[in-house]
């Protein structure tokens, strides 16, 4: 049995194109592995804090000088940290806003980014600790920017889950969806047709 983390970033809810793959990619998944265990993190609709002195100090400080909102912070980060050591499929649902992703989205990636768990330092520079799990990411883009300079997600996100390790990780993107014309129907059905390559 394997788990499936899906992380939620659309500050819509019903109207949301990335929801809707993601209620795609769910079902294709549950059929072809009955048994797994999914676990979502909606980070519009219960937003990670981004990071502040509280957090820095709970990562930074001995245990024994901690305050009580430092030690608050922390619990927190250790609940987002441990959800994503636990899953063996990451799911980054990111509606592209302003050519790159949600700023809740990011938030929730300071949180687990952790050296000592997520990545450490060596002599020969960092090193990713989450090796062996894959991730795939569902992308909404009104426009079209695979592949262009506009594109601030792909590159930004292959990067980060680099860092940490994931380095299979798949893009599924709906694009021209605020185009006129059959763009958002071709967008939206080309997206769900490749869902199937990933459940």
């Amino acid at each position: 049995m394997s788990h499936v983390l899906i992380v939620e970033s659309s500050a819509r809810q019903q109207d949301s194109i990335s929801r809707q793959l993601t209620r795609d990619f769910t079902a294709q998944w549950r059929a072809a592995h009955p048994t797994d265990q999914i676990t979502v993190r909606d980070v519009a609709a219960n937003p990670v804090p981004h990071l502040d002195a509280d957090l820095l100090g709970g990562w930074m400080n001995p245990q024994d000088q901690r305050s009580a909102t430092q030690l608050q912070a922390l619990e927190r980060s250790n609940q987002l940290t441990d959800e994503l050591l636990a899953a063996d499929v990451l799911v980054l649902a990111a509606p592209m806003y302003n050519f790159t992703i949600p700023s809740t989205l990011k938030a929730w990636l300071d949180h687990v980014l952790r050296a000592g768990i997520t990545f450490k330092y060596t002599p020969t520079g960092p090193q990713g600790l989450l090796n062996g799990k894959r991730a795939i990411v569902l992308t909404a883009r009104g426009g079209i920017h695979a592949g262009a300079g506009s594109d601030h997600q792909e590159p930004y996100l292959r990067q980060v889950l680099g860092f940490i390790g994931i380095h299979e990780v798949t893009f599924i993107h709906a694009e021209g969806l605020n185009m006129s014309g059959d763009f958002h129907e071709k967008g939206l059905n080309q997206a769900r047709a490749s869902l199937a390559s990933v459940a």
